[in-house]
């Protein structure tokens, strides 16, 4: 390589760490702040992630304190009070708060908890929404006219629902509240034949049948869990 070459060379790699050089102190400071938001958002995300974990602990120890009582009273009064920062906590909370109500035979009381929490406006799953609100129906019994308890569960009975299954044999018992024996064994009967049924269910619907004078109906698919 000659002399010119070289020399050449190295003027050209100058140029280039010049011109590097150059760019590092027009938008180094960009860098600069990229780097110190990365950094902040980590930062951020971790504190975030430990206030979650912090207030999960709280809400959990909250519920655990509030049904350590032995009486039941005392557990309704406690977790009617109680209160979170977790919208996943809280349902919880209501679940238990309406189990001990029925427990307590406030069917009314526990129907109206359970009712609160399908129309609350806390973010969660679709599923809890169904439960509380058949549970709901359950807990309201014959306190609530027939043609409600049906409204209520033919939404839940709509092809595709979670609990639709389920909602399905209730209003086969309503008929039969009725004094429809036949309109429930057809419900039930078609119940039985359904190829989502499971098993426990398609077993209670047909005991029902049978103690109801019918014959269940011949099935040959099996039982898929719901």
């Amino acid at each position: 390589m000659s002399n010119t070459d070289s020399f050449i060379e190295e003027v050209t790699e100058e140029v280039r760490r010049d011109r590097l050089f150059a760019l590092m102190r027009r938008y180094g400071w960009i860098a600069v702040l990229l780097v110190i938001a990365i950094v902040g958002a980590a930062a951020a995300n971790e504190v975030r992630k430990n206030n979650a974990r912090d207030a999960a602990q709280k809400s959990g120890d909250a519920i655990i304190a509030a049904v350590s009582s032995s009486d039941t009273e005392a557990r309704v009064a406690a977790l009617s009070e109680l209160k979170t920062d977790s919208p996943d906590a809280q349902i919880v909370s209501d679940m238990l708060l309406a189990a001990h109500q029925i427990e307590l035979g406030e069917g009314a009381h526990a129907a109206a908890t359970l009712e609160g929490i399908s129309t609350s406006g806390l973010e969660m799953p679709e599923i809890y929404r169904q439960i509380a609100a058949f549970k709901s129906v359950l807990a309201e019994g014959q306190d609530t006219p027939v043609a409600e308890r049906r409204l209520a569960l033919e939404t839940l009975a709509a092809p595709g629902a979670p609990l639709a299954l389920l909602a399905r044999e209730q209003l086969a018992l309503l008929t039969l509240e009725e004094g429809d024996a036949e309109g429930a064994i057809a419900q039930l009967q078609e119940l039985i034949q359904d190829a989502a049924v499971t098993a426990g269910l398609r077993s209670r619907a047909s005991q029902l049948i049978v103690a109801l004078g019918g014959t269940p109906a011949q099935t040959n698919g099996l039982a898929l869990g719901q």
